[in-house]
């Protein structure tokens, strides 16, 4: 075995851990790593396009974006990024992540540019990523309740309720 193959190997993340851990289906978790390729598409067409003027808070702008559109390529597509040796190993650690952690900093790097630079072609450039960190973030708030046990549970609060106010009457007679 090459020594190429032992640090693709370490680098590979553990299906069955960042599934078990995550709790995100698999259609969600395709969803969100679709959402990143194309939120990394838009941010380098946009930061490119907005690196062609004179302005140099729009040069940063810019510059930043397509810095962002290689962070969601090398997180989310690493097969996209094969000629850098790394791409493997930062994806295994950006998959390691908490689906918190990853809207956090997805929605943080989606804002800077806006925050340097508020032209629409940093909203629009931005918009795909910024959604990409709120899809994380709406898995890092979990899977919705079925509706039997909900329906338990308002029963129980409901029966607690009244065993309260008939406490209450029986000890004012």
């Amino acid at each position: 075995m090459s020594s190429q193959d032992e640090q693709f190997q370490a680098a590979a993340p553990d299906p069955v851990a960042s599934s078990a851990d995550d709790g995100m289906t698999w259609w969600y978790r395709w969803l969100c790593r679709i959402a990143g390729v194309i939120g990394g598409m838009s941010c380098a067409f946009a930061g490119l396009w907005n690196c062609v003027t004179i302005n140099p808070l729009n040069i940063a702008a810019g510059v930043w974006m397509m810095l962002n559109a290689f962070v969601l390529f090398l997180c989310e597509a690493p097969f996209c990024c094969q000629f850098i040796e790394f791409a493997n190993a930062v994806s295994a650690r950006a998959d390691k992540l908490r689906p918190w952690q990853k809207a956090a900093f997805y929605c943080g790097m989606a804002v800077f540019p806006v925050m340097l630079s508020l032209t629409l072609t940093t909203l629009f450039g931005n918009a795909i990523a910024f959604a990409t960190g709120v899809l994380y973030g709406l898995s890092a708030l979990g899977k919705k309740g079925d509706a039997i046990s909900y329906a338990r549970i308002h029963q129980q609060q409901k029966q607690m309720d009244e065993e309260k106010l008939t406490g209450a009457l029986e000890g004012q007679a």
